[in-house]
């Protein structure tokens, strides 16, 4: 986000009305006689829960049309919902029961969604390459990864053009990503820093990010942003964290919950401008494991652990306030 001194220098601005405002904007109001700013909040409220509560999950989408795939309950789990804003209904299942999967991150549309590796039975588990593309009914296994993997890796992207990152098997962290153009897997540009139990952000295999994770010996608040063809370190996380969510795009993001190093499971939410993180409105509870779906001004979190059911749902608004000196 731009400052206010980018935007329109250091004088306040004098207008006749409050017409015209963009975020962050201040102006005098010659008519009124009152100061005013453009000012912007978010905040989360519940929705209707899953049908099963499930931890270490895939899914994406948008807040009306998410989805959710696979994960653990007392089991490694098969298990497929979507979500149109209001009501969770069960699909498909996927073909390997999984639990710490990819996916094609939060912007992984219903219709065009791809889940790959994760960690099948029999306990304690053991890391697959598999991949699975969803047309919005069902799941059809697609050519593997190369490098067989779990730990909470991540992606970016849909079922023609996607791209996979991090994970762990379970130890060393990895730092392969893999780029999928609707056919096969081909490694491309590893990250800078190699960790599991991170999580993506982005809308396609050339914009993404990776954000947070697990890199021994603890958590930590790198967050990374892929182009196309190298990665680039960027603005940290204020808190360092692992297993956490994120919905949004690679320049607008919105990164919620996981655990931090203290250990213990936050409800901590950043907002992301491209370039800084800005802590915003806490999740109603501290929670990890669970996924995103949706934008930086529209998302939705589900899942979690221990194998909640939980659906929350976040808002994002602005309006012209009133700066008072009372």
């Amino acid at each position: 986000m731009a400052t206010y001194k980018e935007i329109h220098g250091v004088k306040v601005q004098y207008r006749d009305s409050d017409a015209t405002a963009v975020e962050g904007d201040v102006w005098y109001n010659a008519t009124t006689g009152l100061l005013k700013m453009y000012a912007s909040a978010g905040s989360w409220a519940s929705g209707n829960n899953m049908n099963t509560g499930r931890s270490a999950l895939g899914g994406g989408g948008t807040q009306t049309a998410a989805w959710a795939a696979a994960g653990y309950i007392s089991d490694y789990s098969n298990a497929t919902e979507k979500y149109d804003g209001s009501t969770w209904t069960s699909s498909g299942n996927t073909n390997t029961a999984r639990s710490e999967l990819g996916a094609g991150g939060p912007a992984s549309p219903q219709t065009a969604a791809i889940i790959f590796a994760g960690k099948t039975p029999p306990a304690p588990g053991t890391a697959v390459a598999i991949a699975e593309t969803y047309d919005g009914s069902t799941w059809t296994e697609v050519a593997d990864l190369n490098t067989a993997r779990r730990s909470n890796l991540d992606g970016s992207g849909t079922t023609t053009a996607c791209i996979a990152f991090g994970g762990g098997n379970p130890d060393p962290t990895r730092a392969q990503a893999e780029n999928y153009n609707g056919t096969s897997w081909t490694e491309v540009g590893d990250l800078n820093t190699g960790r599991m139990d991170t999580v993506g952000a982005g809308s396609s295999n050339t914009a993404a990010l990776c954000i947070g994770g697990y890199q021994p010996p603890g958590r930590t608040a790198v967050v990374e942003s892929w182009n196309g063809s190298s990665w680039t370190e960027v603005g940290d996380l204020n808190t360092a964290r692992y297993v956490l969510a994120a919905a949004g795009t690679s320049t607008e993001t919105l990164a919620f919950g996981g655990n931090d190093p203290s250990p213990a499971n936050v409800a901590i939410t950043e907002s992301y401008d491209g370039s800084s993180w800005t802590e915003v409105a806490d999740l109603p509870a501290a929670i990890k494991l669970h996924h995103g779906a949706g934008t930086s001004s529209l998302a939705v979190s589900f899942g979690g652990e221990p194998a909640v059911v939980t659906t929350n749902e976040w808002a994002f608004s602005a309006s012209v306030e009133t700066i008072s000196f009372d």
